[in-house]
């Protein structure tokens, strides 16, 4: 269609909610279908939360903030950062924006420019790529194997950055992967982009509380206080507190890149819900202890979910170190037939065949960029989980 323009022909809708969509879609029409597609906790936003939502409201904190978030949310942001990461910020530091997808754009959109690279690991965040494609850069993919954990190597970070790359984008831990690096396998990273002055760092932290078997967590700049000049640390409300619906992201970075960012938002969004950025107030400044209690129940879910997919004949599942998301290989299914004769040649085969005969919805692979494999969300309950990857097993017993 002539009227749209050439730059949306880069991207694509978003897979994984494509898959959301569909498995709604399809229980609306009355099918049985369980849906492993959605990237959100399960459990709901705390009350004390709820609590200063509505009072905000009833005080009347309904007008527009400034543009990139509240004096006292940053204040509360800064507070976290110092806290949890030891990395110092001050207000003229911090960007709050509309979701963690937000400050990311955000972020491309303030820096690339065409022939601008951004180095993505392999297997990646469905909107990264995107995003880059639609801020005029070119994404690089470094692909980090089911033999390396998911993650990438010091190694083939260096043979990856030319002159041309501006980012290293680093999700640790990993949507779709759960692999998470040790403070050495990070500082291997953050070595290597030392070296290379022209390189900047974007962290996608925004899985940083949801980590398993006493794992440390180590962000980029923490770990090299060297590079926080030049690292762009994001995160936000969704994942550790059950806030997937508030839409309040947020980053700290050097002074330049979070006035550009603001300017974005100034011609874009404008400011975040006043009313969520009061409910973000109370969750960073208040208890923290449920948090911890809720990782330790996700981390009961993985160690369900990974023996229940490793049962599976033709399924290899590592057991990832964070996130509530597994990745199993499915290459022991590849070449095989369904009952109806069809050869299943990729993993998106897997999943269409995994909908269609037995209700359950998962998100291939190629997707995240690495095949073939598939991932299955155990923010659910248990009688789901369990139904799921019954209904798996059972499929894939039925290949032949």
């Amino acid at each position: 269609m002539a009227f749209i323009a050439d730059t949306l022909s880069r991207i694509k809708p978003s897979p994984t909610i494509a898959v959301t969509n569909k498995a709604a879609e399809l229980r609306a029409a009355g099918k049985d279908v369980i849906g492993l597609g959605a990237g959100e906790p399960d459990f709901d936003t705390i009350d004390y939360v709820k609590e200063a939502a509505i009072k905000a409201i009833n005080d009347g904190q309904t007008k527009y903030t400034a543009v990139d978030g509240t004096p006292e949310l940053k204040d509360a942001i800064c507070a976290k950062f110092k806290r949890e990461n030891g990395l110092d910020y001050a207000r003229e530091n911090i960007s709050v924006n509309c979701g963690g997808k937000h400050t990311i754009y955000n972020a491309f959109i303030a820096t690339l420019n065409p022939g601008d690279e951004v180095i993505i690991p392999a297997p990646y965040w469905v909107s990264y790529p995107d995003m880059v494609l639609l801020a005029g850069g070119t994404p690089v993919f470094v692909e980090a194997s089911i033999d390396t954990g998911f993650k990438i190597t010091a190694e083939q970070l260096e043979a990856a950055i030319t002159e041309n790359t501006k980012w290293v984008m680093l999700n640790s831990p990993s949507n779709p992967s759960g692999a998470a690096y040790s403070y050495d396998e990070m500082k291997s990273l953050t070595d290597v982009i030392l070296r290379h002055p022209h390189v900047w760092v974007l962290a996608d932290d925004i899985y940083e509380h949801i980590i398993y078997d006493g794992f440390e967590f180590h962000t980029p700049a923490a770990v090299e206080p060297k590079l926080q000049g030049r690292t762009l640390t994001m995160n936000g409300m969704a994942k550790a507190y059950a806030m997937t619906g508030w839409r309040i992201g947020y980053a700290g970075g050097p002074v330049g890149l979070i006035n550009a960012m603001r300017k974005v938002q100034s011609q874009s969004t404008s400011n975040p819900c006043s009313i969520s950025q009061a409910a973000s107030i109370a969750a960073l400044n208040g208890p923290q202890e449920y948090i911890k209690e809720r990782g330790a129940e996700f981390q009961k879910r993985r160690d369900m979910v990974v023996a229940m997919v490793n049962d599976v004949p033709g399924l290899t599942c590592p057991t990832p170190e964070g996130a509530f998301y597994v990745y199993p290989s499915c290459a022991g299914l590849i070449g095989k037939k369904t009952p109806e004769g069809k050869v299943i040649e990729t993993d998106l085969d897997v999943s269409t065949y995994l909908l269609e005969s037995v209700g359950v919805a998962v998100v291939h692979g190629e997707a995240f960029g690495l095949s073939p494999h598939f991932r299955i969300s155990y923010a659910t309950s248990e009688d789901v989980r369990i139904e799921a990857c019954g209904r798996i097993k059972k499929a894939c017993e039925a290949l032949i």
